[in-house]
């Protein structure tokens, strides 16, 4: 009976310790998701200062052409940033979900 107890304490313990730290990696994708936003949007508002102060039409091709690549190469390092921080919100939890589990079944023993 004391087992039992000694091994619903535990569990309910890791759980906690599991959810704690799935919570702390999705705040950390939220953070890095509006900092992104915040980046993107002032990369926007220059872009559009640039093109009110355009006076030729090749100025305003190379303002749009400018903003397309500086756009797409901060979307693709962002999504794989964001994927790498998703893995690692994933597999972190259940790694030490895995090792706490360990730890109680030796101690168990």
């Amino acid at each position: 009976m004391a087992d039992t107890k000694r091994m619903e304490e535990e569990a309910s313990r890791i759980g906690e310790e599991v959810q704690e730290t799935a919570n702390r990696g999705f705040q950390a994708l939220a953070t890095e998701m509006t900092d992104f936003s915040k980046r993107r949007w002032e990369d926007v508002l220059h872009s559009w200062e640039q093109l009110l102060r355009a006076r030729h039409f090749g100025d305003v091709v190379e303002v749009q052409t400018q903003y397309a690549q500086r756009a797409f190469e901060a979307y693709t390092s962002e999504m794989s940033k964001l994927g790498e921080m998703c893995l690692g919100t994933a597999s972190k939890p259940v790694e030490e979900a895995s090792s706490l589990l360990d730890d109680l079944e030796r101690t168990l023993r």
